[in-house]
């Protein structure tokens, strides 16, 4: 049995922690989910659980998902009860542990953050909303409009499935310790009825090899998916800045009849 009993726990860099000191923006990320009793919500790298205390006070099936060994300790401590998951976040089967109605929220870690809203994308009918912090950038490029500079591969993806709002920007002295960068709060919900004539693989593909050379026009950037052919379309002169979501769709779909 440890003999350690964290009062504080140490932020660790390698884990991109940076702990929300703030009640009052706390509580907003725990206001900013839209949950009904009962429902099951996984809060993502609690750490000393400045959020959760706010997500207890909800009628919900909370659990979080931590692998800080320090900050796992501190939370035993002082949330006796909590459900929670020592795995790797990455790596959590989600459609184990939430169902259709199923919630994402936190502070997420800046260092992996894209990589938590790819892996929610992979179980989509499972996350009907994700909320929380995320570095500013990252936000920005979420709720990117196309022509946008910012607009790219998690814009398209995510914007086919959900409805994005950018709620408020948070200053650096609202974490300790302070990033070097603004955050922002942000909330998906899923668009419900989305019936896609391509799978949600495919569509990744396309996306991710339009935007990887994203200053050529996607005749050239999309050269490996063409298959040796030199098909007409008239996206084929566009660059993958200034395809619309649903033209990625219809993209998407043409290149999979070629």
């Amino acid at each position: 049995m440890s003999l350690l009993k964290p009062q504080q726990v140490r932020a660790k860099k390698h884990l991109g922690q940076h702990f929300l000191k703030d009640e009052s923006i706390a509580q907003a990320v725990a206001e900013s989910i839209e949950a009904a009793p009962g429902n099951k919500v996984i809060e993502v790298g609690p750490g000393m659980g400045m959020l959760t205390k706010y997500l207890l006070e909800k009628e919900i099936d909370l659990q979080v998902s931590e692998i800080d060994r320090e900050s796992v300790e501190y939370l035993r401590l002082h949330y006796r009860g909590l459900k929670i998951i020592t795995q790797d976040f990455l790596a959590l089967p989600l459609n184990e542990y939430l169902d259709a109605e199923g919630i994402v929220v936190g502070n997420y870690p800046y260092n992996i953050s894209s990589q938590i809203l790819f892996h929610c994308l992979d179980f989509i009918p499972n996350v009907r909303q994700l909320s929380g912090m995320f570095q500013k950038e990252v936000a920005e490029r979420v709720v990117a409009s196309h022509g946008s500079k910012t607009y790219g591969i998690l814009s398209v993806l995510i914007q086919t499935y959900y409805e994005t709002e950018y709620l408020f920007t948070v200053e650096p002295n609202a974490f300790n310790p302070p990033p070097k960068v603004r955050s922002a709060v942000i909330r998906l919900t899923r668009r419900e009825g989305v019936s896609l004539p391509v799978s949600y693989g495919w569509l990744k593909t396309v996306v991710k090899t339009a935007f990887n050379q994203r200053r050529k026009t996607l005749r050239n950037a999309l050269k490996p998916l063409l298959k040796g052919k030199t098909p007409e379309h008239p996206f084929l002169t566009m660059r993958a800045e200034q395809l619309s979501v649903i033209q990625f769709a219809e993209l998407a779909l043409w290149l999979e009849q070629l």
